[in-house]
């Protein structure tokens, strides 16, 4: 790949990522959260993936992408335990308030839902580039 291209992914990969996370968070008042964030992350390491190549986006990721998966999938099954011991309905969320922030186990459920994203996307996505590779 060029130059120009390697060296700007970097920047983008970290711009993607910092817009990812703000995607996460405003996700429970406003458009967003785990679902749309962790599309954002996996673009960043995707373009990251393509102007290197998926050593560098793996070696970027630091986890396996299906590591990724079982753990926001236990996360999220976490999230509803709280609600099911305190009034017998899996997934009915607790609240805080902090301020104007809303935080409680809804954001630990997109927490989840983000990792899973990320490894899904990116599980494919490496794949399909390791083919293109050899």
């Amino acid at each position: 790949m060029s130059v120009i291209f390697s060296t700007m992914s970097r920047l983008f990969f970290v711009l993607m990522l910092v817009a990812s996370i703000y995607m996460l968070f405003r996700g429970h008042n406003e458009p967003g959260g785990g679902f749309i964030g962790g599309l954002f992350a996996a673009l960043a390491f995707a373009l990251l993936a393509l102007a290197d190549s998926v050593a560098a986006a793996r070696k970027a990721l630091i986890v396996h992408p299906v590591v990724l998966i079982g753990c926001g999938l236990f996360l999220a099954f976490l999230s509803g335990l709280p609600g099911l011991f305190s009034d017998g309905s899996f997934l009915t969320h607790w609240w805080a308030e902090l301020g104007s922030t809303h935080l409680g186990t809804a954001t630990i459920f997109d927490i989840g839902v983000f990792m899973v994203v990320i490894g899904g996307v990116l599980a494919l996505v490496f794949r399909f580039y390791e083919g293109v590779e050899q």
